[in-house]
């Protein structure tokens, strides 16, 4: 297993997507969304996570239609993906 951020799906998504990511080892993980001006505006995940692959949700109810970015951080890994919200 290698350290992956996978794109959303579905994406175009309204309100809810699916972000998977696998880790290679148990660590913290923090996923979180951001608007266009790098603004934090969900924090979707921030806990200790065992290895391997996970799925987690996002329900973008209470936000605007647009592009948000998803990033993952963690001691070893950190990514980010573009995500595209029509309501």
């Amino acid at each position: 297993t290698e350290y992956a951020l996978h794109q959303n799906y579905p994406n175009p998504f309204n309100p809810v997507t699916e972000i998977k990511f696998d880790l290679v080892k148990p660590q913290v993980v923090k996923l979180a969304v951001y608007n266009v001006l790098g603004q934090e505006v969900a924090r979707v995940v921030d806990r200790r996570m065992e290895a391997g692959y996970h799925r987690v949700s996002f329900d973008a109810s209470s936000l605007s239609s647009g592009v948000y970015f998803y990033r993952i951080e963690t001691a070893a890994f950190t990514d980010l993906k573009k995500m595209v919200l029509i309501k």
